[in-house]
């Protein structure tokens, strides 16, 4: 069911049907102008009879917005100066309206001007700039100094008008002013939204000019009327008669409509600011849509104009759409730049457009789900505000500022969810389980030959329509592009793929004797979900379960086979990574489940020699200082390294003793150190720390631990404790080790200028990844691009530094090459290499084995 996102509200009140007419009770229900109003002001004139004008009196129409004749007897028409709060000065009503006609109430006069024939004579003396007139059902005064500045908000009002500089009004503002040459008045319909800033305009003035079409007959337009300059249509709720040319069209993938333009409009935006193409939704999904809703074609759309999650449209059965049969100029792009405020962007609204310039990929995790990819204007994706300021600093606004300045959605022509599943009723058809319910389809834009990946350039070979859906400045094709590798697609994508860190033009490393890396491998559990009952699965398209959900405390994937699929993707990437010591995060704590701790890194570490051979890699034994098992995290942190390239000296390290509920780490993984020094040859000790903390997620325990909104997300209390106990622990392990530099690793969940990060900074340590890569992030969250995964060094360890690199391997790929969506659509996008082996990048650093 299509549901519009705005709706414009109104009632009309107690009728009572005599004899034909219809009597309207003077009764509060009809009180304060609403946009069911059975009667309303539709014109106001106030400089009738003065030097210049246009007619000899001033008048005030009315129009009856029903179908049936209305009574006027016991209702009245009042008028106060603009900032007055007298009412006296009013015209009794008598009389009938019939129905769809209008009402002249003729007012003073003077000796300039036309004539005109009023249906009614009074007195009043309207100013010819600026006054408020209210049409009330009765024949009593309005309380104006009572009411003052809110009389339009009185039961007793039908409908209220003030103009020029009033003081009270009608909706959000008043209507525009007048002179002695023009008047205010509603369009040729009558449209009434009870907002008189929307619903008049000034103009020439003409009473009882013509009788409106009946109620609901359908009257011609041009687009850019039915779109109007606001944020809605005008005309919503209207029958209306539009022409233009086919620019794109959907007869497949859900939208079940087509995109029309005003015949010879583009390449320049209209001057009026409303836009000259629209949607035209067709009624009765399930017939085809109709064989004149061809792209280049000219035809006639008879509908009804709504609002459709922000998206001006208009509704026509398919009777309703022909061949306009006359002779048309075609349309041409618009070339513009793309607009940075939403209301430049309404000026363009359904109209065909031509990207230039930069545009850059800035999210794709909508990509698998919906078939859309994130754009950012320029030659950067949008970027976390933390990432580059404090938080609520100038700086870190303006990023927000410029985000919403650059942000737009490239969309693929359908409102398919790729990844609908059942899981909502825990049944799929007569089988007791979850599924997918769309695992037939394949998403556009997603492709292992042509990557579409965060922070690639994406160049438009071709038009498409500005589009606004579900609170989203879009792109839509001109035609459903359908995957796989992007076929039919507007844009072609720059493949940024590396086969390994530091493979590009651009010497990141820089002459390293070794290599230090951080890597968080996305919950690497061998204890899998099937060998728990307890555990409830996410379940591919043939009713396999691929990771656990829910239900148990293991995580990751669900049996062997999907093991084994994520595994040889982190292999992959470590091999590839090519780094002496590798910090790990997010890996099995074997020990929960009754095995052996290093169980899980254990099993990771022979698969990497399985692949790089016998002995290449060994793993750090876990530390005798973590504290009782009772009191770890079924994840846990852990340190690989290859012995022909590094030594250990003496045994790992751990901070064990903050682990209880209240205490620092209760709530993240404690911290684990090892000191390393290169195999062969001189070089300095360097203490190499491992760290997770606190997720942004969830609320710690701490006050401040809410999120307040600042950017920093959830526990950051938690966070800087945290840093805290990092900060005061470290040196004290380096001295015992008579380690001179000290490298700190891993996910901090913390972007680069947040307050927990800060600690560590002014404790003396520099981040080498802002550092040496500035440009380049670990992390993409709702398109935002920044680093929660950082390495730390002390100034010695900075001396030794030659380099640092994000590995852009896993968080700015699709999901869909995840191992966890494996099978998820028809085609296969599951490859053994490192590309989405994680949802976090690793950072690498290179180092000298020996400064002085």
């Amino acid at each position: 069911m299509r549901v519009p996102r705005k709706h414009v509200m109104g009632a009309v009140g107690a009728i009572a049907l005599t004899a034909g007419v219809v009597g309207v009770a003077p009764t509060s229900a009809l009180g304060a102008p609403s946009a069911g109003a059975p009667v309303v002001i539709n014109e106001v004139y106030g400089g009738g009879g003065n030097s210049g004008a246009a007619f000899n009196r001033d008048f005030i129409e009315l129009v009856n917005k029903t179908t049936a004749t209305v009574d006027l007897a016991g209702w009245s028409v009042q008028y106060a100066s603009a900032a007055g709060t007298s009412w006296t000065t009013k015209t009794n009503l008598t009389g009938t309206i019939p129905a769809g006609g209008r009402f002249v109430v003729g007012g003073a006069g003077g000796a300039n001007g036309a004539s005109f024939t009023a249906d009614l004579d009074g007195g009043i003396n309207l100013s010819g700039s600026a006054g408020k007139v209210a049409l009330v059902n009765t024949q009593t005064a309005l309380p104006g100094t009572t009411c003052t500045d809110a009389c339009s908000d009185l039961p007793q009002v039908v409908d209220f008008v003030g103009y020029g500089t009033a003081n009270d009004w009608a909706g959000a503002a008043a209507a525009p002013g007048t002179s002695n040459a023009t008047s205010v008045s509603r369009n040729s319909t009558s449209t009434n939204t009870a907002n008189n800033a929307a619903d008049f305009i000034a103009g020439a003035p003409t009473p009882g000019a013509g009788t409106p079409p009946p109620p609901g007959t359908p009257v011609a337009k041009t687009i850019a009327e039915v779109q109007g300059t606001g944020s809605s249509s005008p005309l919503v709720g209207e029958n209306v008669i539009i022409k233009g040319v086919v620019t794109a069209a959907y007869p497949t993938g859900g939208f079940h409509g087509f995109y029309l333009q005003t015949q010879g409009t583009g390449p320049e935006p209209s001057a009026s600011g409303a836009s000259d193409g629209v949607f035209v939704f067709q009624s009765g999904s399930s017939t085809p849509l109709d064989a004149d809703a061809v792209v280049g074609n000219y035809v006639e759309v008879t509908g009804k104009v709504s609002e459709f999650s922000g998206l001006t449209e208009v509704t026509a059965a398919g009777a309703d759409i022909v061949d306009a049969g006359e002779a048309f100029s075609p349309v041409q792009p618009l070339t513009v730049p793309w607009p940075t405020t939403n209301a430049g962007r309404e000026s363009l609204e359904g109209m065909l457009f031509q990207p230039t310039g930069d545009y850059t990929v800035t999210n794709t995790f909508g990509t698998n789900q919906f078939g859309e990819v994130g754009l950012a204007v320029g030659d950067h994706p949008l970027l976390q505000n933390t990432e580059v300021g404090a938080p609520g600093s100038p700086e870190a606004a303006a990023v927000v500022a410029d985000n919403a300045k650059r942000a737009v959605t490239l969309d693929d022509g359908a409102s398919s969810n790729f990844t609908a599943s059942s899981f909502s009723t825990g049944t799929c058809g007569a089988r007791p389980i979850p599924c997918l319910l769309n695992g037939d389809l394949t998403p556009a834009y997603v492709s292992n030959t042509k990557p579409v990946r965060v922070g690639e350039a994406a160049t438009f070979n071709a038009p498409v329509v500005v589009d606004y859906r579900f609170n989203l400045w879009r792109f839509q094709p001109t035609a459903q592009v359908v995957g796989p590798d992007n076929a039919t697609s507007p844009v072609s994508f720059e493949n940024t793929r590396t086969a390994a860190p530091d493979d590009g033009d651009i010497n990141q490393l820089g002459t390293a004797d070794l290599k230090v890396a951080s890597f968080n491998v996305l919950n690497y559990f061998t204890d899998l979900g099937d060998q728990d009952p307890t555990c409830l699965a996410y379940y591919d398209r043939d009713d396999n379960g691929v990771t656990v959900r829910d239900g148990c405390d293991r995580r990751g994937a669900w049996d062997a086979g999907d093991l084994a699929r994520q595994t040889e993707k982190e292999v992959s990437a470590i091999t590839a990574l090519d780094a002496d010591v590798v910090g790990l995060m997010e890996i099995e704590n074997s020990a929960k489940f009754g095995h052996p701790r290093d169980t899980a890194l254990a099993a990771l570490v022979a698969a990497l020699n399985a692949k790089a051979g016998a002995g290449t890699w060994a793993f750090v034994p876990s530390s005798t200082d973590l504290p009782p098992v009772a009191d770890q995290d079924f994840i846990t942190s852990a340190m690989i390294y290859q012995p022909a390239k590094v030594m250990r000296v003496d045994r790992s390290r751990a901070l064990g003793d903050q682990s209880g509920p209240t205490q620092a780490f209760g709530n993240a993984r404690e911290p684990i150190a090892q000191t390393f020094k290169k195999k062969t040859g001189k070089g300095d000790k360097f203490l190499f720390v491992v760290n997770h903390f606190k997720s942004k997620g969830s609320a710690g325990p701490f006050p401040g631990d809410e999120d307040t909104g600042d950017g920093q997300g959830a526990s950051v209390t938690s966070r800087i404790l945290q840093a805290q106990a990092l900060r005061d622990w470290v040196p004290g392990v380096a001295a015992e080790y008579g380690a001179k530099g000290i490298v700190m690793a891993g996910d901090y969940n913390s972007y680069t200028r947040e307050d927990p990060l800060d600690v560590l900074y002014k404790a003396g340590y520099t981040d080498v990844g802002s550092m040496f890569d500035p440009s380049s992030y670990s992390y993409s969250f709702s398109g935002l691009s920044g680093s929660l995964d950082h390495i730390l060094v002390n100034a010695h360890a900075l001396r030794m530094s030659t380099g640092a690199d994000h590995w852009n391997i896993n968080s700015g790929e699709s999901v869909a090459m995840e191992y966890s969506r494996y099978n998820y659509h028809s085609t296969d996008f599951h490859q053994s290499g490192p590309y989405r082996s994680s949802d976090h990048d690793p950072v690498v650093l290179g180092l000298k084995a020996f400064v002085q």
